[in-house]
């Protein structure tokens, strides 16, 4: 089923379509950490800029674009992030996925999957009154 899959679905990598626009009319221009691949078409668009976008090394998910790709792929640099961007500083940590829905979300106290129990109130809490002002 993966060729008929792959004609109609786009949530886990490109559609028949993106793949047939993107080896007519794309140049392969570069590939981040996690594989994505990065296009821009060959040709200019009326605005005076290249189209451009991303095949996805998996689900797709917008929130695994690095910072500097995203950068690239707004036009907010007309080069690759490779050659355009300063190396990264030591200080510098590495862009963290979207972890929502996954067991590895932030789970607040109190929550649900936590165990849906808070921490007693510690008697610091006086209630707003409008009378009392």
């Amino acid at each position: 089923m993966g060729v008929f899959k792959n004609i109609f679905t786009w949530w886990e990598g490109q559609t028949f379509g993106t793949w047939l626009h993107t080896k007519t009319s794309g140049v392969r221009i570069g590939e981040d950490a996690e594989g994505n691949v990065y296009y821009q078409a060959k040709k200019v668009e009326p605005a005076g800029h290249h189209r451009r976008w991303v095949t996805y090394a998996g689900n797709n998910d917008a929130s695994r674009v690095p910072p500097e790709w995203f950068g690239w792929l707004h036009n907010t640099i007309d080069a690759p992030p490779s050659e355009s961007l300063p190396a990264p500083r030591a200080w510098e940590a590495e862009p963290q996925p979207n972890l929502t829905g996954t067991p590895n979300a932030y789970r607040p106290m109190g929550a649900l999957e936590s165990g849906g129990r808070r921490a007693s109130a510690t008697g610091d809490y006086e209630a707003w009154s409008p009378d009392a002002a």
